[in-house]
């Protein structure tokens, strides 16, 4: 352990080469086990990541960015990896996702559920709860809420005392990892059937989506 300020990391921080790999699919995989850690208003709460999307951007139809599409929300998936990209879904969740790769490559992976590890009561007073169930934090916009995620951190570095990510030594094994479709993507024809969605196989935190 080795503790920053006021602030005791359990693990090493992700280093700035492990977003900017070419291979997003590759990525999303291996961010299962790493533990998002978040420092909002003073509160400190930890995940341990359990489900992920992999989104490859211009050649993507389910990317935000296919295309080459940029506007003001997507622009942050075109800065170099490492960052936060956070957007407002139905008006209402916000859905955090780590950018990859190089500048002006917009590939980015959504972090969809987590299982909880520091912060719970701060965790469950975020989402109106009072037990500990699975739909705490299962499904990005659960998981952003708990963790205190929102759309004014896109853009935000991921090593940070605010926002990181962290490999706490958690080891997954291949045969637990379960490659599937994403979900409410349908309308992106053949890259809908995708397996670019990642999850751990009998994780009680994993999103309940079918996938497409």
């Amino acid at each position: 352990m080795r503790a920053s300020g006021d602030l005791l990391y359990l693990g090493m921080i992700l280093p700035e080469s492990f977003y900017l790999r070419e291979d997003v699919v590759r990525i999303a995989r291996e961010l299962l086990g790493k533990v998002l850690v978040t420092h909002i208003d003073g509160i400190r709460t930890s995940a341990t990541i359990v489900e992920t999307e992999a989104y490859g951007g211009i050649t993507d139809k389910a990317s935000h960015a296919y295309g080459g599409r940029r506007t003001n929300r997507t622009e942050v998936m075109y800065s170099r990896g490492g960052v936060a990209y956070v957007f407002l879904c139905y008006g209402i969740h916000h859905l955090f996702n780590v950018v990859t790769n190089a500048a002006d490559v917009p590939h980015a992976v959504l972090i969809r559920a987590a299982e909880p590890a520091e912060g719970l009561e701060a965790m469950l007073q975020r989402r109106g709860k009072t037990t500990l169930k699975p739909a705490l934090t299962a499904g990005p916009g659960a998981l952003s809420a708990a963790l205190g995620i929102h759309t004014g951190l896109t853009g935000v570095g991921l090593s940070g005392n605010g926002l990181r990510i962290e490999d706490r030594g958690i080891e997954i094994n291949d045969a637990d990892i379960i490659a599937a479709t994403r979900v409410g993507v349908a309308y992106a024809g053949t890259d809908a059937l995708l397996p670019y969605r990642f999850y751990l196989k009998g994780n009680k935190f994993v999103s309940k989506s079918k996938g497409l």
